[in-house]
């Protein structure tokens, strides 16, 4: 079992994440967090043209190189009218149910890189009609009431078209080391990266590791690929969310459990307007196999549609590159309340360490 120490130092830096608010294409503020962290390791980052975070430790060249990489930016809204009454339509940005947003907290960052507090309404029940109890309010109905008397009022308070919306930053500690967040998709991945890159500097013989927080994932899922075009790794780990199976909602669907253990993806499967996922490279999932047995880590096994991640895009950069999805377990994805597991995360942490030392001279990437 992870110790005290290392569990609130990892949720600390978990929340600290997650209260940042980080829109996809508007992921400077959490850059700037993850960057400070970084030099306060003695480690070097530089960022790119989209905003991508680069990291990289040096290692024996002769092996093949590694991006370990997570999203750094969140799902949320932009803000695509203001009504003369002040009132705010937008419009989504990424897979945000319509279900769960009537009575959101939201936050707008104005030009002055201020949080502008605001809910998205919901119609008094008192005014409901019978036929609208039953239905969910579709986003061009909706709209968000931060306070403001007109039209000036919010253009002189910074906000306008464009202006950039995500639920209100939360995070909170449940029972059991578990955790609640408005964005812990992906911030408990880079949570773990980063901590995952203060153990990698002080390992001798490793391969060279390109540690990488990218970017508009929930957006296009293509925002690291200038960083695989010009890195040009030979192996890509990919650190996101599982979906569990263990809410009476989920139920029956898989086999991942919160707090069970870290999990490693054997098939993924959009199907939902792409044909794209990722099969893993068998070399890497016979690495991160080797590595749960060797620390006594339980890996969790998932094999899911519905699923679709930047790493699908990522395996089939340059001459192609191996591939694989590591993920802790998380219920209630895409929504303004989040749940994971710390002692998950730390143990997710010590698997890829481990995977990674184990790329040495008789690894082979040849199929």
């Amino acid at each position: 079992m992870p110790n005290t120490k290392e569990v609130n130092s990892l949720c600390k830096t978990l929340e600290e994440l997650v209260l940042i608010s980080g829109l996809s294409g508007y992921e400077t503020n959490v850059k700037n967090y993850l960057s400070k962290q970084l030099k306060n390791k003695s480690l070097k980052s530089n960022s790119d043209v989209l905003g991508n975070l680069i990291c990289t430790i040096k290692g024996d060249e002769r092996l093949p190189s590694i991006i370990l990489f997570a999203h750094m930016d969140q799902l949320g809204f932009v803000v695509k009218k203001i009504e003369d009454d002040g009132f705010i339509r937008f419009e989504r940005v990424g897979g945000i149910p319509e279900k769960a947003l009537t009575s959101q907290d939201i936050v707008i960052v104005n030009n002055k890189n201020e949080l502008i507090q605001g809910i998205i309404a919901n119609k008094s029940h008192h005014a409901t009609q019978i036929d609208e109890k039953y239905t969910v309010t579709r986003i061009k109905n909706l709209y968000i009431d931060a306070g403001f008397k007109n039209k000036k009022d919010v253009l002189k308070n910074g906000v306008n078209i464009g202006s950039p919306v995500t639920y209100a930053p939360y995070y909170k500690t449940l029972s059991n080391n578990n955790v609640c967040g408005s964005s812990i998709d992906d911030r408990a991945g880079c949570a773990v990266i980063l901590s995952v890159a203060d153990s990698l500097f002080q390992i001798k013989n490793k391969p060279t590791i390109h540690i990488v927080f990218s970017v508009q994932e929930e957006f296009n899922l293509r925002g690291v690929l200038p960083v695989i075009n010009s890195l040009k790794p030979d192996i890509a780990i990919q650190v996101d969310l599982t979906l569990t199976s263990d809410t009476p909602d989920m139920k029956g669907s898989s086999d991942i459990f919160l707090g069970s253990g870290p999990c490693i993806s054997l098939f993924s499967f959009h199907g939902r307007g792409t044909l794209n996922g990722v099969i893993p490279h068998p070399s890497l999932v016979e690495i991160f196999e080797k590595a749960a047995k060797a620390k006594k880590i339980n890996l969790q096994r998932s094999a899911a549609s519905g699923i679709l991640t930047d790493s699908s895009y990522v395996q089939f950069a340059n001459n192609g590159i191996a591939t694989i999805d590591i993920g802790f377990p998380m219920r209630y994805s895409h929504s303004s309340r989040e749940v994971c597991n710390l002692n998950d995360l730390i143990d997710l942490k010590n698997l890829i360490i481990t995977a990674i030392t184990k790329v040495d001279k008789n690894f082979k990437l040849t199929r």
